[in-house]
Formats: C-alpha cells, structure tokens, sequence
C-alpha cells in the first residue's frame, strides 16, 4: 500500500500553551469540554523517550489516544490513516511537536501512529487514553496491533 502525504480526517490537533509567572509555568493537557467524549479519557500515563529511539507503528482496535508532547525534547509524529471506511484513507501525516512546537494529540482507533525522539535529550510523552489497558483489572487482551517488525510493512519512519 502506498500512502499520500495530507491530513487524516478525525486527527484532533491541539496547540498546548505555557502559562508562565515568577514561579514557572503551567500547561492544560486537557479539559472534558475540549474533547469530544468518545475520546473522554479512562486512564493516563507518561513515558519517557531516549534520543532517537522511536515507538509504535502500531494501531489499536478500540482504544484512542490522548497524547501530549510538551518537552523537554521535540518529537516526530507519523501517522496513517489505514481505516478503509475513512475518506482520507490512504493518507499520512507527519510532524514534528514538543519543546519548540508543544501540541496535544487525539488518535482514533484505526489510524497507525508511531513517534520519534529527534531532540538530543530525553524526552516525555503523556497519554491519556480511552480503554484501559488490558481490560479492566488487566485481565483482557492488549488492543494493539503492531507493525515495528512487520517484514514488508508500508508504515516507514524515516
């Protein structure tokens, strides 16, 4: 399958704002009334990122992501529309957030998403996802397919 660069339908991208003062800086991650509530989160983590070391490609059936990349590093985001039914399908977008360009992320279920490192520090992700992972008490499936290893796969990073 060959993909086309161009924006994919049900991607919400969110610019995220330091709030500064004397003491430092805070910034909103998200709000229940600036996301629509399919997307509502039911659980939240942060991972930490080494310096050019990516994660993903990968897909989930069900679960959508609330990712959040403020720093301290920048990272590049890849993302392919591989749901049939969508009128992007086909379609990749990609680009670069955190540190310099901080932005909030939704990824519906279907689309393939994988990021990347490229700053020089390590960097942190925050996601707030809206399934639980492995089910509730961890005792279901993982929903995720990945293609990291995929012989073949049309999801790249370059």
């Amino acid at each position: 399958m060959q993909f086309t660069d161009g924006e994919i339908k049900d991607i919400v991208w969110k610019k995220l704002t330091h709030f500064k003062d004397h003491r430092g800086w805070l910034c909103e991650l998200f709000r229940h009334d600036d996301i629509p509530t399919e997307f509502h989160p039911v659980m939240a983590y942060i991972s930490m990122t080494e310096p050019g070391i990516s994660r993903g490609p990968h897909e989930h059936i069900d679960q959508a992501d609330y990712f959040c990349f403020y720093g301290p590093s920048n990272f590049k985001v890849y993302l392919w529309d591989a749901r049939k039914d969508s009128p992007t399908y086909g379609k990749r977008d990609v680009r670069v957030v955190g540190a310099d360009n901080p932005f909030a992320l939704i990824v519906p279920k279907g689309v393939v998403h994988a990021y990347k490192n490229v700053g020089n520090v390590q960097g942190l992700v925050f996601n707030a996802a809206n399934r639980l992972y492995k089910g509730w008490g961890r005792k279901e499936a993982v929903d995720e397919i990945r293609h990291e290893e995929a012989a073949g796969s049309p999801y790249q990073l370059d």
